[in-house]
């Protein structure tokens, strides 16, 4: 499993450029989680090849150091043991599902309060439960490699900046000293704060990259500020003050140490661009929802469980949501009254399905709902109401069958229904591409319309007759079935009367 350039995109820049290295045995994960490892064998500053892929190139123009032979160098000495866990975690099976993972430890916590394994352990336990703590051994090792490649992406921006920086890399584990740096990032602090103090208009304050630990309240004064760039520090919390900034329009909290966000933050009523990725985020407060002019929300790759409530009551210009790595198993019902969201994004996450009414997002023409695994099964029946859908990709999840209604997704241009155990519509139609599965589809959907207009048709045919000389039609030919039976029940009553009588006389 190698480092996706969306989550990893420094680490993934660096290994396609790092030698192979081989290895004598297959080293277990947990014997790999030092990040430091001696530096390889002496040789000439590598020649950085050129940029790749669009993302490459988005991070050349991030981190331009990138193209020095010696920041590359030292980027790779830092993170030359991944190349070593990339080879191990290769040779292991692919990672099982999270259901299976999840009954597994169920079932393993129930035969013990205190866990043992049961192969190191005299085989206690029957041959069920070994197989059993295989999976979940199996699973803890794909787990370790991810914690290790999160590091070392944290690890290697540290690198990068000490780099540009003339510092070289700190051995005996990457930790910056506490007085490195510090007096940079308090002379850029001072001098926005001065400026505001001597009545300067400020509208941008960058402090992008500056290993900043804390955000001064004072930054809560700056009420002409329209952006505020303080991504990729080292921030572990949000003053409250930043409600002062009632003026402003983009706030970028990405890539630091945040695990909440303030609830004054809602008092940000001109806030139109919200970044808080990279995080250690566990929810957002309610009272995001009263941002209700942010128009793009990015909050991936932080450990969110569940979105607010009512976001989708009030966020109703919001065009562009990002959610995709955390650890959501559902989306608020309130997300489908989102009628300007045009991007979503919820890949890697836990999501047990949609809303009923997600077919509401009139406007959405991107969505990734990929890699949800074991989780996501089907779609609503309303999904079919998504006409201006461009893209979607549907990857890597349990769908067994699209709905009949996906035949009116006409604008439909890209669709990925990979790694799923797709029967409907089959598996040679997949393979034709998205041309084909929207043929089939709405040839399905005309079907089924076809099929509901004759069985309509059949039901009203009893009905034709309902009107009110049909029903008098119907009672007087009633009436007369039954006037013909009785005079001819009762000439037979007088005739067998009148035979009894002969008889007896």
């Amino acid at each position: 499993m190698d480092p996706s350039p969306n989550s990893h995109p420094i680490l993934s820049y660096v290994l396609k450029r790092l030698p192979s290295i081989k290895t004598a045995g297959t080293p277990r994960l947990s014997s790999l989680r030092d990040l430091e490892q001696p530096p390889l064998p002496p040789s000439p500053y590598p020649s950085p090849r050129a940029p790749s892929g669009a993302a490459e190139f988005e991070l050349v123009q991030r981190m331009p150091g990138l193209r020095n032979p010696s920041v590359l160098a030292s980027m790779m000495r830092a993170v030359a043991d991944i190349n070593c866990a990339r080879e191990a975690i290769r040779q292991l099976d692919t990672r099982p599902d999270h259901e299976l993972v999840h009954s597994g430890r169920a079932f393993l916590r129930s035969l013990s309060d205190s866990p043992r394994d049961p192969v190191e352990s005299g085989r206690e336990v029957d041959e069920k439960a070994a197989e059993i703590w295989e999976v979940v051994r199996l699973d803890e090792e794909h787990e370790a490699y991810e914690v290790l490649l999160r590091e070392a992406e944290e690890k290697l921006e540290r690198v990068y900046r000490m780099a540009m920086q003339g510092r070289g890399v700190v051995e005996g584990g990457g930790r910056r000293r506490k007085d490195e740096g510090s007096g940079a990032v308090d002379d850029e602090v001072v001098r926005v704060l001065r400026a505001v103090e001597e009545g300067k208009a400020v509208e941008r304050v960058i402090l992008a990259d500056r290993q900043l630990h804390h955000l001064p309240d004072h930054f809560g004064r700056i009420r002409g500020l329209l952006v505020l760039d303080v991504s990729r520090n080292q921030l572990q919390t949000v003053p409250d003050a930043i409600a002062g900034l009632e003026h402003l329009e983009e706030l970028r909290l990405g890539s630091n140490a945040l695990v909440a966000l303030p609830d004054s933050i809602g008092l940000l009523s001109n806030l139109k661009i919200l970044d808080v990725s990279g995080n250690k985020l566990r929810s957002l407060p309610d009272s995001i929802s009263k941002c209700r002019s942010l128009v793009e929300l990015n909050a991936s790759y932080n450990v969110l469980v569940y979105l607010p409530t009512d976001i989708g009551h009030e966020l109703v210009k919001l065009r562009k949501l990002w959610v995709h790595l955390n650890k959501l198993q559902s989306l608020p019902s309130s997300i489908c009254e989102m009628r300007s969201l045009r991007l979503l994004d919820a890949h890697f996450n836990e999501l047990h399905g949609l809303p009923s009414a997600f077919g509401d997002l009139a406007a959405l023409e991107s969505l990734d709902l990929s890699s949800n695994f074991s989780d996501m099964h089907d779609l609503p029946a309303s999904f079919g109401n998504l006409l201006r859908l461009r893209e979607l990709d549907l990857s890597n999840n349990q769908i067994h069958e699209l709905p009949d209604c996906f035949g009116r997704l006409d604008r439909l241009e890209r669709l990925s229904l990979d790694h799923n155990p797709i029967a409907v519509p089959p598996k040679d139609v997949v393979d034709k591409g998205v041309g084909a599965v929207k043929e089939y589809m709405a040839k399905r959907l005309r079907d089924e319309e076809e099929r509901q207009r004759s069985a309509a048709a059949a039901a009203e045919s009893p009905k034709a007759s309902s009107s009110p000389m049909g029903w008098l039609s119907r009672s007087v030919s009633s009436l007369s079935t039954w006037a013909k039976q009785d005079r001819t029940v009762e000439e037979k009553t007088a005739e067998e009367e009148e035979k009894f009588l002969e008889q007896d006389l």
